[in-house]
């Protein structure tokens, strides 16, 4: 008898659980657009959109220039509202130089919506560039 009440008890407590956990992830909004540098796409940048507090969201762009945000494995999107944007070679890549106003000092914002979201980049060579990644 008391195993079985144990039984109900820790199913019960199970399913609560699995009710409740569901995802620990914020609001979120679909992200995905195109990142070009002088009017060309500008492949192998990583894209980071980092919202005023919590974790960022990340994507890299493909031979067209074009990204998708993950806010972390398996999970698509980022969070919703005021992000800073920036961009960035991963260690070991290589590419045009990117100005500092796009990555380690970036004047890129985007207000992230639940739902779709667009934001397509033109950046312009020119100015400040960032310091590549290194190896730490």
């Amino acid at each position: 008898m008391l195993s079985r009440r144990f039984s109900a008890v820790l199913s019960l407590a199970l399913l609560t659980l699995v009710g409740c956990g569901g995802s620990d992830a914020p609001p979120l909004g679909q992200v995905e657009g195109v990142v070009t540098m002088d009017g060309k796409p500008l492949p192998g940048v990583i894209v980071v959109f980092k919202p005023e507090k919590g974790r960022p969201a990340t994507g890299q762009t493909d031979a067209e220039g074009k990204y998708k945000l993950t806010y972390r494995a398996g999970v698509p999107g980022a969070k919703t509202g005021p992000n800073t944007v920036s961009m960035e070679y991963p260690i070991g890549g290589s590419g045009p130089a990117i100005s500092a106003k796009y990555s380690t000092k970036s004047e890129l914002k985007a207000d992230v919506k639940g739902g779709s979201n667009k934001f397509d980049f033109a950046l312009q060579s020119g100015g400040e560039a960032a310091a590549p990644p290194h190896a730490d």
